[in-house]
């Protein structure tokens, strides 16, 4: 097999670059794309999402706005803190990082984003825009996957996508994205009984659940393109995937390692996002 291997870094670093030069143009515009990132607690995971967020905005030339808030702020606080933000014309992007304490509920915080400024691609708006193939703003991660397949050149239409995972963040939207490029899409779950007999029918493999080495060698047809989504830590403590790498490259004809596969292409993702949120206002205002 080729064992070509699919490097988010590299690909993520062409894509920031165009980014940067697009922020540029829209600067001589007198538009600076904003993002407003919202943290509640001191969750050390989400800290970590939040500083990469953060510097990324920095080294493309957009305004970045840190935003935290106690573990014990109040729903209703959140809520107004994202109604000024839905209000404020400096800030393009609205992001509030997940997971939030028990006592605040999330889709009531997602639903409260403005579909214009939902670059994390949540809100029912965006969600329904994708089901329906128009133009929205796509959830990061599987947006991510979309831009590395396009990248080696891969051919989705008519092929079998197995997608391991439902979640509303990478599963669901990301067997979407696929129906909609003309794949044939079988969703696959921790309900699925005997899961091998569908992943070896798999073109293209995307495992997203979150389970050490949850995909070995034996679920994975010979020259497949595998995604792995997964963000784990092993038994050593080493960030890995869902996917046995070591061995599962020996078959794959690509594979996405963990890190550098599909993580550098989510925080890419949202900052395209936020660029095309202050594009889209900029039209706005010049069509009035």
């Amino acid at each position: 097999m080729g064992k070509s291997l699919i490097d988010g870094k590299e690909i993520a670093r062409e894509k920031k670059a165009l980014i940067s030069e697009e922020v540029e143009k829209l600067k001589k515009d007198g538009i600076v794309p904003g993002l407003a990132v919202i943290l509640v607690g001191n969750d050390p995971a989400s800290k970590t999402y939040v500083s990469n967020k953060e510097r990324t905005c920095r080294e493309l030339g957009m305004h970045s706005v840190l935003i935290e808030l106690p573990e014990t702020v109040s729903e209703q606080a959140l809520l107004n803190q994202v109604a000024e933000l839905n209000e404020d014309s400096s800030i393009h992007g609205i992001l509030v990082q997940m997971p939030l304490p028990d006592h605040i509920n999330e889709t009531k915080v997602i639903e409260t984003i403005s579909p214009e400024k939902d670059v994390d691609g949540f809100h029912p708006v965006n969600v329904g825009r994708m089901m329906t193939g128009q133009d929205s703003f796509l959830p990061c991660t599987p947006y991510g996957v979309m831009e590395m397949l396009d990248y080696i050149g891969a051919d989705i239409a008519g092929k079998h996508v197995v997608v391991v995972g439902r979640s509303n963040i990478v599963g669901k939207p990301a067997g979407q994205l696929f129906l909609n490029k003309n794949a044939t899409v079988t969703y696959c779950h921790s309900k699925t009984t005997d899961l091998k007999a569908f992943t070896r029918q798999a073109d293209i493999l995307v495992a997203a659940v979150g389970k050490v080495n949850l995909i070995t060698k034996e679920h994975v047809k010979e020259g497949a393109i595998v995604i792995d989504v997964g963000m784990n830590r092993n038994s050593e403590g080493k960030l890995c995937g869902d996917v046995d790498f070591s061995h599962v490259k020996e078959v794959a004809s690509y594979i996405t390692p963990v890190p550098g596969g599909v993580g550098p292409m989510t925080i890419t993702m949202l900052m395209f996002n936020t660029l095309k949120a202050a594009k889209a206002i900029r039209d706005k205002t010049a069509a009035v």
